[in-house]
């Protein structure tokens, strides 16, 4: 939308055309305002990781792994106690994982649930 100040008629566009001031921004500000209220209602409070706290290890991605053929429904779905070797940043840490386990020692902590 043109909102711009025009030179000779001393107004926008938009108010000479539909004698009405532009209320966008207003409008936006509060969308804004709702959508983060809603958001905000499901978000959960991060969890601070620390090297050498022990966490457990989503299944998720892991069931390639089980060689013999367990029904899902019967498979746990968190693994052992691994340390935390390394943070690399607040959303990703490096596990401190046997070599059976055949993943990426950097893992999302998504993927992870405190001990």
């Amino acid at each position: 939308m043109n909102n711009k100040v025009h030179t000779t008629t001393k107004s926008s566009l938009l108010k000479v055309n539909y004698r009405q001031e532009l209320r966008m921004y207003f409008e936006i500000k509060k969308i804004t305002e709702r959508n983060k209220k809603y958001i905000d209602r499901n978000r959960k409070q991060a969890v601070e990781y620390k090297v050498g706290n022990r966490v457990l290890l989503s299944m998720k991605n892991l069931m390639w792994q089980i060689r013999n053929k367990e029904t899902k429904k019967l498979i746990e779905k968190f693994v052992r106690p691994y340390k935390i070797k390394k943070i690399i940043s607040e959303n990703v840490v490096e596990l401190d994982l046997p070599v059976t386990i055949k993943i990426y020692l950097v893992v999302n902590v998504s993927r992870i649930a405190i001990y």
